[in-house]
């Protein structure tokens, strides 16, 4: 899919979700996203594109707000070609010891937000017969990792519906994929400690933390005619930590 397209992309203002706003819009997209909050990022980009640059103030765990939010993005951008389901929270701690609502708050985010939200983009794509969804995942979604259980079983929970949408959509000539990040240098892992790091990068054949660039590229990819004929499938992005 070539720029000019409206792409709609979840938690941009911020770490990955900002760097994949920032590269379409370098592209010649029509860019909306949206978060809690705004941000410094935000209000420099509204001034940089203010004819192909939008921002929401929305809540992914917010089922009534969504189907406002996808309203007017419809209205002030026009139709979406693109959506990059991005948001994601992740809570530290031993499932055991975890609070039903700390849970259930994940899950809220993570995948049924995620779930309502495509559901109400594809309803256009449909009727269009042409759009793309990039679902970003994670390898903890792959591999697991101690202390992220809940957030594992959400972003397994999106390479599943990656899955099960690429049929679903495939005849309407909608492409589903995911990408599934390895560790990054985002505020995600800046809560890691020295030790912690330094054993993700030795465990990494590439001998480093990724960035935000080093998966920005993929997302091109994935929305470019050279993918066309990708779909269901899971990217991994990691630096070969998980061969």
């Amino acid at each position: 899919m070539k720029g000019g397209g409206v792409a709609l992309i979840s938690g941009g203002s911020r770490g990955l979700g900002l760097a994949m706003v920032k590269s379409l819009l370098d592209q010649g997209y029509r860019v909306a996203t949206f978060s809690r909050r705004p941000g410094e990022a935000i209000e420099r980009l509204k001034e940089k594109y203010s004819e192909r640059f939008s921002f929401f103030e929305g809540d992914m765990s917010d089922q009534a707000s969504l189907g406002l939010l996808v309203k007017r993005v419809e209205k002030e951008c026009g139709p979406i070609d693109v959506l990059i389901n991005n948001a994601g929270i992740a809570t530290d701690g031993v499932l055991a010891t975890m609070q039903p609502d700390q849970i259930e708050q994940v899950i809220a985010v993570n995948l049924t937000g995620t779930l309502l939200l495509t559901r109400l983009v594809v309803r256009q794509m449909v009727v269009r017969s042409r759009g793309s969804i990039i679902n970003i995942s994670s390898i903890i979604g792959l591999r697991g990792y101690a202390g992220l259980a809940a957030y594992s079983a959400t972003k397994a929970g999106l390479d599943g519906m990656t899955r099960g949408l690429a049929r679903e959509l495939g005849p309407r000539n909608i492409r589903v994929n995911s990408i599934a990040p390895g560790y990054l240098e985002t505020e995600m892992t800046h809560g890691l400690g020295e030790n912690q790091r330094s054993q993700i990068v030795r465990r990494t054949p590439l001998g480093r933390l990724g960035t935000p660039d080093d998966v920005v590229g993929s997302v091109h990819f994935l929305l470019s005619p050279a993918a066309g004929f990708i779909t269901g499938q899971i990217l991994t992005i990691d630096g070969g930590i998980t061969c």
